[in-house]
């Protein structure tokens, strides 16, 4: 007897739910929970996403949300193309499906007559502990569904219970559930191995396995992003030249009207560099435009603390009292806005331990502390900083951010000095 399949619609990579400014990790979802519960049920798990069918619902994707055994959709984010994949198999089949979210999230439309399963990302990532409970739980409704295929899940065969669905032969379904599972294995080893690349600091590498992903995956943009940051850490040829080559991968996610935290961070970044490298004035405005476009859709210490950082720099620029004072106190307010918010995250201990960017709300207290004038709260989270496990170009990250914020701390002492 053929296992039984379970096919999973959803987002790929990180993707931000706009209304409530928080980025969600679905390859984390999927990884952490779904994939887990799904083989621990015993069902053969394939995943769909916009990225393998560059958006287009064809006769593959139609195959496999009628075929499937179980159909398990994530519609984390409001993703247009789960939403409209989880219609279609409502569609063909009353029962066997399973519709999954990031409890802080709303749906585009009511479904509050459809049971949703839930679980909780800890920042962009699933902490161990909730990643074990919802992967259980998960695996009891998965059971659930499979063993009672005459229970209605569907909410069109809910409200017409006399409506027959269609019967289809078997066809190359098997076929396309293998190559199915080809893709996402040969994207995933990509992926890793990007990522694997980038945390040892071998740029070049990084940069061959993101291409290649990006090539798979139509450009998409979270792949593409991951691409942009290996090409201007790389320094090469020169610092400048590889700068000016991110930014034109960047283009292509159209950054300056983007509402995408990550592409306007990493846009940021990019002109921030070539102020420091050529000190032209348009690049510090477009770094300050991108970092604080971010900051405003995310409230995220990333974007924040680069944004008081050209802020502080366009102060220096000016020969305007007023504008150097409004410039330091609107940097000096959005790193209290960043302690105040990062100080809840680490008053919990064991969530603290479980997020996959610790290292970096440590890191971003310290600084952020730093400028602000906190010597002591500084040190103590540096302290944790770099009793991390650190990749080089990490550390050196950090210690440009410490300069940055002493910098900073005596430039806003300076100023008050003369405003007494």
């Amino acid at each position: 007897m053929a296992q039984k399949i379970c096919f999973v619609v959803m987002g790929f990579g990180e993707k931000t739910d706009y209304e409530l400014g928080k980025t969600f990790d679905l390859d984390a979802t999927f990884e952490a929970i779904i994939k887990p519960a799904v083989e621990e049920a015993g069902l053969k798990c394939v995943r769909a996403d916009e990225i393998l069918h560059s958006g287009i619902i064809d006769t593959e994707m139609y195959m496999m949300l009628y075929r499937a055994d179980l159909v398990i959709a994530d519609i984390t984010t409001g993703n247009v193309n789960a939403v409209y994949e989880l219609g279609v198999r409502h569609a063909l089949r009353p029962s066997t499906t399973i519709i999954m979210k990031e409890q802080d999230g709303k749906f585009s439309f009511d479904l509050d007559h459809t049971s949703t399963f839930q679980y909780e990302h800890l920042g962009k990532d699933i902490g161990s502990r909730e990643a074990k409970r919802a992967s259980g739980v998960l695996k009891d409704l998965i059971l659930a569904a499979v063993d009672d295929q005459q229970k209605v899940d569907s909410p069109v065969y809910t409200y017409l219970p006399t409506l027959k669905h269609p019967m289809l032969s078997e066809q190359e379904f098997q076929e396309k559930v293998e190559e199915l599972e080809e893709e996402n294995d040969q994207l995933h080893l990509l992926l890793e191995s990007g990522k694997e690349a980038l945390n040892e600091s071998n740029f070049d590498l990084a940069i061959a396995f993101y291409k290649k992903a990006a090539e798979k995956t139509n450009q998409e943009s979270s792949v593409l992003q991951k691409l942009i940051l290996a090409t201007y850490k790389s320094e090469k040829p020169t610092k400048e030249a590889a700068l000016i080559n991110a930014l034109e991968i960047a283009k292509q996610l159209t950054p300056y009207h983007s509402n995408d935290p990550e592409t306007c961070g990493l846009t940021g970044a990019i002109h921030k560099r070539l102020w420091l490298i050529n000190g032209s004035k348009d690049d510090l405005e477009l770094a300050i435009t991108q970092y604080g476009r971010g900051f405003e859709i995310r409230r995220d210490y990333y974007n924040g603390e680069n944004y008081t950082a050209c802020l502080d720099m366009l102060a220096d620029q000016s020969d305007d009292s007023n504008e150097i004072i409004y410039n330091r106190m609107r940097a000096f307010k959005v790193r209290m806005t960043i302690i105040e918010s990062l100080k809840k995250v680490v008053a919990d201990d064991q969530r603290l331990m479980e997020r996959s960017d610790r290292k970096w709300i440590l890191a971003s207290l310290s600084n952020c502390s730093l400028a602000v004038g906190n010597d002591k709260e500084a040190k103590v989270y540096e302290g944790h900083f770099l009793s991390e496990e650190l990749a080089a170009w990490e550390q050196k990250t950090f210690e440009e951010g410490k300069v940055t914020a002493q910098e900073a701390f005596k430039k806003l002492r300076a100023l008050k000095t003369c405003n007494l």
